[in-house]
């Protein structure tokens, strides 16, 4: 039998995204220095190493270079691996290791918010990995202006999607190494096929098929559209798709913690 939980919500939830926000900026720097240097690291290196030997190709209608296919991907995948980790082990170990939800339970908070504020901390954490990470690569001419901003509210959605699916899977397991599984069978092969490092268009029709119900490649569709200056009806499918994703996996997530933590 399923139990399905009420879904009281009010402003209340940014009291656990604040107390998120207040260890963060303990060790921001820790947390930022990652996302300053991989961007850095991977256009150099793909610019003098791969980019040489591929060359330029027509994408959708634009001709680009290898580097510059990527680069958008690039901020896609970390804002997932951001939001993704976020809501998994560092929300597993709030929960079950320090029983800070156990703490927060004993506010006036109830499981709806405390797990809504770790779905927006999650998001935010990606919002700022994609803003760094965005930076670095505006220094190299790889964002078009202004439609590149839209990059920003886009990852910050992209985190919500990848932070609820996070918070589900952290309702399930039961130990912190069972996350291996999502992220071998999940996360990783999203961050292979999902028309990141290979144009998807020139894969065989059932990897596209396949790559078309998973978050990331509609995440990266958008961002490198936004990254080229574009924006077209077509990319409403893909802006969908995430927001639905976010409303059927947040309440599944807010279930699977409730169980999980009334039993």
């Amino acid at each position: 039998m399923i139990t399905i939980f009420p879904m009281s919500i009010s402003r209340r939830f940014l009291k656990g995204w604040q107390r998120n926000f207040i260890v963060y900026k303990k060790v921001w720097l820790t947390n930022a220095l990652p996302n300053m240097l991989l961007p850095f690291f991977l256009v150099v290196s793909f610019g003098m190493g791969l980019n040489s030997l591929v060359g330029k190709f027509f994408y959708h209608g634009f001709e680009v270079s290898y580097v510059h296919f990527i680069a958008p991907a690039m901020i896609s995948i970390n804002t997932m691996f951001n939001a993704f980790f976020e809501s998994t082990y560092s929300s597993f170990v709030r929960m079950d290791h320090q029983k800070t939800f156990d703490a927060m339970m004993a506010t006036p908070l109830n499981m709806t918010e405390i797990v809504t504020g770790e779905i927006i901390w999650g998001a935010t954490k990606a919002f700022i990995a994609a803003a760094i990470m965005q930076a670095i690569v505006t220094l190299f001419g790889f964002i078009q202006y202004p439609v590149g901003l839209l990059i920003l509210p886009l990852a910050f959605l992209g985190g919500i999607a990848f932070s609820a699916i996070g918070m589900f899977f952290t309702g399930t397991v039961a130990t912190l190494e069972m996350f291996n599984l999502p992220i071998c069978l999940f996360i990783t092969p999203m961050s292979v096929i999902c028309d990141t490092f290979f144009p998807l268009q020139n894969m065989s029709t059932w990897v596209q098929w396949f790559a078309a119900i998973l978050p990331l490649t509609h995440l990266v569709r958008l961002t490198r559209a936004f990254s080229f200056g574009v924006i077209d009806a077509e990319l409403l499918w893909s802006f969908a798709y995430l927001v639905v994703f976010c409303v059927i996996f947040f309440p599944l997530a807010v279930n699977k913690i409730h169980r999980r933590l009334m039993k």
